[in-house]
């Protein structure tokens, strides 16, 4: 006989407890571990219904990560202390159509290590644009998004993309704030491919701070920006401009403003000389160490293709930048004390 909803949030809530309990004593250092430990927890707890099977090598796009019969759990994970999260694409490409009710099962490892459960559709609270639009979810959420757009979840899931939109740009409008523009607004939305963020802000208008932070995460994420000569160095900025762009919603209209002018490499104005990029790096070495530490892993997926440990990342960042730099060798030169 098939679970009954009851039943299975029943299994959530045992599955939590245990993995809190677990969390407690050594956290889980990255999305892909804690993923696959739910997916063992999972299938202990219904190793006595023989109509459930977990596919522990699915899809990587599926959704939701686990199919359990008629349920399904979608995975989200991160180190900081949130309940708040960055999900899949509206498009919802690579659905599990036998599955009809989801559910999100959270592991948050920052502060006071926790496992929470809740409704999907009550917990997708916003919608944001990257490469696609993709919606964020928060255990716990106030407002669902479905219900602020006035639709439920089943039924938007459901319609063409080009439908999906209008409710997203309806929605959008409503959330801007004095001095924002809603500056995309075409109606020929291609696939879903898009690469524009709903609020956007000029780079040259943030503060020194901000200005530090975002170009600390870009660093480290796009480390072919240490490239000073060959093949792509006229590139070499781009994921770094569309990082702000579509994370952010910064637009940077001049990308030698980010590492290359000599207000950012030598601010001192002591014509030293030496590689500039290299000197603007030096420099924002300590915002590079605490990005490393609070970055999403799910960023470091996307950009580098591989998932990476808080304490490996600046370990690996120096590998990837010593095999890219020609005229210099990064890890002789920074993050060295």
């Amino acid at each position: 006989m098939p679970l009954k909803q009851a039943e299975f949030e029943t299994i959530l809530d045992d599955a939590c407890s245990l993995l809190t309990i677990e969390s407690r004593r050594e956290i889980f250092n990255t999305s892909a571990l804690f993923e696959n430990r739910v997916r063992e927890v999972m299938r202990d707890l219904t190793a006595d219904d023989p109509s459930i099977t977990i596919d522990f090598c699915p899809h990587p796009q599926a959704f939701p990560d686990i199919a359990m019969g008629a349920f399904g759990v979608e995975v989200k994970f991160t180190l900081n202390d949130t309940w708040r999260s960055v999900a899949n694409s509206v498009l919802e490409t690579n659905r599990i159509e036998e599955v009809s009710k989801v559910y999100i099962l959270f592991g948050k490892m920052g502060g006071t290590p926790e496992v929470r459960w809740g409704d999907y559709e009550k917990s997708v609270m916003h919608v944001r644009t990257s490469h696609v639009p993709r919606f964020e979810v928060e255990i716990g959420a106030s407002d669902s998004l479905f219900e602020l757009m006035g639709i439920v979840y089943d039924e938007f899931r459901k319609l063409p993309m080009h439908e999906k939109m209008e409710y997203i740009r309806v929605y959008a409008r409503s959330r801007l704030k004095s001095g924002e523009r809603l500056w995309w607004i075409e109606e020929d939305f291609n696939d879903g491919q898009h690469a524009l963020p709903i609020q956007a802000r000029l780079y040259t208008s943030l503060k020194t701070e901000e200005k530090n932070r975002m170009r600390a995460e870009a660093a480290l994420l796009c480390p072919t920006i240490v490239q000073t000569k060959g093949v792509g160095v006229r590139h070499k900025y781009d994921d770094v401009v569309l990082y702000l762009l579509t994370y952010h919603g910064v637009i940077c209209h001049q990308a030698r403003d980010l590492f290359s002018a000599g207000s950012v490499a030598n601010p001192a104005n002591d014509d030293e000389g030496g590689v500039y990029i290299e000197r603007a790096l030096k420099l924002l070495e300590e915002e590079m160490l605490e990005a490393a530490q609070t970055m999403d892993d799910a960023l470091f997926v996307e950009y580098w293709g591989e998932s990476a440990p808080p304490e490996k990342r600046i370990e690996r960042w120096l590998k990837k930048a010593d095999g890219l730099a020609t005229d210099w060798i990064p890890s002789e030169r920074l993050f060295r004390e």
